[in-house]
């Protein structure tokens, strides 16, 4: 009798387990290939870390199916309220890898604040506020997102009602802080998103004044693709024996083949042309050095016949929200943009990069070519090379141990557009990449016979 009981009392469990995965809203499975850089796991499941089950029903319907490398490393560690210090490529699921285990952790009950992010951008901070709603949709958790260019009137008006968790940058919530207008008595855990960024100058007092709003010995998980020297002080300052994840076996993804064009200045406008009409363009991000420079290409662009936004600093903030939003819903097919746009912003369907304007710094063009490829997916970069910059070239291959090679005649469809990737080879692209080196001052096939024209 007893036997029988258990036996009907599973076999309602797992009708139920059934029914409530029946009823949630999948979206369609991506069918893209992927690299290493996401597939290479352990083989866990979301369910392994014994979630509430609202917050699986979130993780589900966002479209995620298995944690990533770095979710799996972290996840389990964080949900243990130890301290992290990760390293993991862009792209590769840091986000999921903090919002999942500051969700488990929020008591829906208690309507104080409990857990603090904080970014180094604000569209970085509106595409994270909108990943923790998503997740937390049928938890019934409150999510807040504030930053420097809006409204202080309507962030105050807001904190009247419980929020459980404030995705933000620096100087807004040190300020909301400062006026004593957010309680953090119930705040455990903070997130440093992008943590190079944040510990640089320009933001490190900061944090050093944030934290100290903060309870005594606050969990802190400070997650970036790279870390600066001052990551050691801020590591002895303010976190408790870190759980450090290392997940950096090489610096650039594996679904970002690399390559550069040598050009005139007054020839980088033409060149760009002829990439658009070459390349099976979904959607792409081209990167200027200032925001003068973005503004003019944009024009050109324009002047060229083709769908172009471009986004900057300088900007007004309702402005570049615009931007940002109508982007993302893939409302228009090229994006020029400043350094503004390099952290942590996640377009899926972004699959060509270019660096009108090559970066002088290794960290920047690192975190440029990260906005394709995104989650283990294939995308190219190309980057327009004058005399000036070739010594920049040879400083960035070398830091960051990479080869950017010549651009082909031809690309090969099967590196950057999906359609073409059924019979590609995820880790072997490097076989594809496209003749031998070139260097000096000559312009690179196939540009130089279009673009050595005037």
């Amino acid at each position: 009798m007893e036997k029988s009981t258990n036996r009907n009392m599973v076999q309602i469990i797992g009708s139920d387990d059934q029914g409530w995965r029946a009823k949630l809203k999948i979206p369609p499975k991506d069918q893209r290939k992927q690299t290493s850089d996401v597939t290479n796991t352990k083989g866990n499941e979301f369910e392994d870390y014994c979630l509430r089950r609202e917050l699986l029903m979130g993780i589900f319907e966002k479209g995620w199916e298995k944690p990533s490398p770095i979710q799996e490393e972290s996840i389990p560690v964080a949900l243990a309220g130890r301290d992290i210090l990760a390293r993991a490529k862009n792209g590769t699921g840091k986000t999921g890898a903090y919002t999942i285990p500051i969700l488990e952790r929020i008591n829906v009950a208690l309507n104080e604040l409990q857990a603090l992010v904080v970014v180094p951008t604000r569209e970085l901070a509106l595409q994270t506020s909108q990943i923790c709603i998503e997740l937390s949709k049928h938890m019934g958790c409150k999510v807040m997102v504030t930053t420097g260019g809006t409204n202080l009137k309507d962030d105050i008006l807001r904190l009247y009602d419980p929020v459980h968790v404030i995705i933000t940058t620096p100087g807004r919530i040190l300020d909301l802080m400062k006026k004593q207008l957010v309680r953090t008595n119930s705040c455990k855990t903070l997130v440093l998103d992008e943590a190079d960024k944040l510990l640089s100058q320009d933001f490190i007092r900061m944090l050093d004044e944030i934290i100290s709003f903060l309870p005594r010995n606050p969990q802190v998980l400070l997650f970036s693709a790279t870390f600066p020297v001052s990551v050691e002080d801020f590591m002895q300052k303010h976190l408790q024996n870190p759980y450090e994840i290392n997940l950096m076996d090489e610096l650039t993804l594996k679904g970002v083949t690399q390559y550069y064009a040598f050009v005139q200045e007054r020839q980088k406008v033409h060149c760009l042309n002829t990439l658009f009409s070459k390349l099976q363009i979904n959607q792409s991000i081209i990167f200027c050095n200032s925001a003068q420079r973005v503004e003019l290409l944009a024009r050109k662009i324009t002047e060229l016949g083709y769908s172009c936004f471009y986004i900057h600093a300088r900007m007004n903030q309702q402005y570049r929200n615009r931007v940002f939003h109508d982007f993302r819903q893939g409302l228009g097919r090229n994006l020029v943009c400043s350094d503004l746009f390099t952290r942590g912003i996640d377009i899926q369907s972004v699959n060509v990069v270019i660096n009108f304007d090559f970066p002088r710094h290794s960290e920047t063009y690192l975190h440029r070519i990260g906005r394709s490829g995104r989650f283990g997916h294939f995308g190219i970069a190309i980057n327009l090379i004058t005399y000036e910059d070739r010594f920049a070239l040879h400083k960035i291959e070398h830091e960051l141990h990479t080869e950017i090679s010549p651009i082909p005649k031809c690309i090969d469809k099967s590196l950057y557009v999906a359609e073409f990737q059924l019979d590609a080879s995820a880790d072997d692209k490097s076989t594809t990449s496209g003749g031998k080196k070139q260097r000096g001052g000559q312009e690179t096939s196939p540009l130089s016979t279009s673009t050595t024209s005037s």
